[in-house]
């Protein structure tokens, strides 16, 4: 058989297709499919098939792997309810853009290689590679190993900050459900969860090389996943040891989601605007009326963002209905709405600016709170360069929500509690949220529609982040959404409340109630991230700009 084939399948050949099964593997780490143990092999197969090649096919394969890999996950853009032409064109540019990360991963990963790498015009093969990897000596293997990591850790913190920001689907996300190494949030934020994953996984290919190339001695290949298998197993134990600590709570708060399940249409409909907010309200009655009286009775009422049609300061029937609800009941009540005001420096009287808001409506009718939504999704609440040139909102026929300056607590000292409201997906944004809490903070609130994406895994994707911003920060997340999923996340990640009572619907219409343990006047110690922010991830950063600039320099003198 000649060495180019395997099989009737040349080798070249097999490469671009093991690259695409290594990014669908990635991507089933990831809800709706969910098999957390994948992300700990995908990176290191995103990098095996580049291995002995050039470095512009390493950067390609690394590229149609991410590819792969964010098509599969992000699948849920073609939902969007407008034009096709425009969703297709979402989900094929923004999956382009991020597998961008992982060709680089992969590149930069290749020009490290523990060993002389090959010129772009002489590729040795994978069993060349693996043999030049194994003469480099494994304190370089771990070395390379661990750089990797840093790499990929790199890649995620530019990913989360550049052009506004996607920080969505990170590796360490995929490990939601695996609450014992989740705890190393509380000190390396999702960044560290990552940087595990991606050291094992990169450890698993030496591993791979040594199997391959010294099979007569098949015990050394356990030396290639020491450090990480006990690096890891280190963090469960410490995980462990976290998640049987007793969590500080002294009180509780009564608390009701209301889940509305609007269709994106009917949202965008104005003619449905009463029938939904009627829904809305007889929603709510039930959730603060059905089996509860007395003590039991909800103190507080929450809906999802986008509940009320219209502007709730502006419009006197829904402002009416909203102050009637609360003072008949005597519930204070966060929600979502639109808000607008005049439009700073502007010669036009009549010109202002619209914001996606939150409001803390009290029991006698009186908005205590008002927060402005600061992270805007590109091309869904705004459209880049639409104040300079107009023509881009008509030609679209978007329009452009303005951002908000600060965040906003809410509270209540009647009740006791206090929050910060995180909008949409503001939430998958750690340094945002991080920022948001203080000592007296009793738990994180997010108001978000998922409307937009029918019953996807975009919930379950959104929800996964949502649970590290609670173990970041060490405090519960209260999450109410239109569709799914409505629930709250303990301080160590345990998600609450996910179906409604008795059921396995996330999506559906319907109302939840629990209680939420508060802070009672005390203080909350902070955790390690809350207290020093991205330490590690911009560790990772200095790291990787090192060793890739030393790799560089090498490369010129030879």
């Amino acid at each position: 058989m000649p060495l180019n084939t395997i099989g009737k399948v040349p080798v070249t050949k097999l490469r671009w297709l093991l690259a695409v099964g290594a990014g669908l593997l990635l991507a089933a780490a990831f809800p709706k499919i969910g098999i957390a143990g994948f992300a700990w092999v995908a990176p290191g197969a995103m990098l095996a098939v580049a291995i002995g090649t050039d470095g512009r096919t390493a950067f390609r394969l690394g590229f149609v792997a991410g590819l792969a890999h964010h098509l599969a996950s992000l699948y849920w853009l073609l939902n969007i309810p407008v034009m096709k032409l425009a969703p297709i064109s979402a989900w094929l540019a923004l999956s382009g853009y991020l597998a961008l990360y992982q060709g680089a991963w992969v590149w930069l990963c290749w020009k490290m290689f523990p060993a002389t790498n090959s010129s772009e015009s002489e590729p040795r093969g994978i069993l060349g590679a693996f043999e030049s990897m194994l003469s480099a000596g494994w304190t370089q293997r771990v070395a390379w190993a661990l750089s990797c990591a840093a790499l990929w850790v790199t890649g995620e913190m530019i990913q989360g900050r550049f052009l506004s920001g996607f920080p969505w689907n990170f590796l360490g996300t995929s490990q939601y459900e695996m609450l014992p190494i989740i705890q190393l949030a509380a000190f390396t934020g999702v960044y560290g969860v990552s940087f595990l994953n991606a050291w094992f996984a990169v450890s698993l290919v030496c591993a791979a090389a040594v199997v391959i190339r010294r099979s007569q001695r098949p015990r050394q290949w356990m030396s290639e996943i020491l450090l990480p298998m006990l690096t890891s197993a280190a963090v469960v134990a410490v995980g462990f040891q976290r998640l049987f600590a007793p969590e500080p709570s002294t009180a509780h708060l009564k608390v009701a989601l209301v889940q509305p399940s609007i269709p994106q249409q009917m949202i965008w409909a104005p003619d449905d605007n009463v029938k939904r907010f009627e829904q809305l309200l007889a929603l709510s009655e039930r959730a603060l009326t059905n089996g509860v009286a007395g003590t039991n009775k909800p103190a507080l009422l929450i809906w999802p963002e986008a509940a009320v049609p219209g502007y709730l300061r502006f419009d006197t029937n829904i402002y009416s209905a909203v102050t009637n609800l609360v003072r008949r009941h005597q519930v204070w009540l966060i929600l979502g709405a639109d808000d607008a005001a005049p439009r700073r420096d502007s010669d036009d009287p009549f010109a202002h600016d619209a914001f996606n808001s939150s409001f803390l409506v009290s029991p006698d009718g009186e908005i205590r709170a008002t927060y402005r939504k600061r992270r805007l999704v590109i091309f869904g609440e705004y459209i880049p360069l639409a104040r300079w040139f107009p023509i881009i909102e008509r030609w679209t026929g978007m329009g452009s929500f303005a951002s908000g300056t600060s965040a906003v607590p809410f509270a209540a000292p009647e009740l006791g509690f206090k929050t910060s409201v995180l909008i949409c997906f503001e939430d998958v944004f750690a340094s945002l949220a991080r920022k948001d809490v203080e000592d007296d903070t009793d738990f994180l609130l997010n108001l978000t529609n998922n409307g937009w994406f029918g019953e996807s895994a975009a919930q379950w994707q959104h929800a996964a982040s949502s649970i590290f911003r609670a173990v970041e920060n060490g405090l519960p997340m209260v999450r109410c959404a239109n569709n799914g999923l409505s629930c709250w996340v303990s301080s160590r990640g345990h998600l609450r409340e996910q179906f409604f009572p008795g059921t396995s619907d996330a999506y559906g219409p319907g109302y939840k109630r629990f209680e939420v343990p508060l802070l009672n006047g005390t203080r909350r110690a902070p955790t390690f991230y809350r207290q020093y922010g991205d330490v590690f991830g911009w560790s990772c950063v200095a790291w990787s700009v090192l060793v890739v600039g030393l790799a560089f320099v090498r490369t010129r003198r030879k």
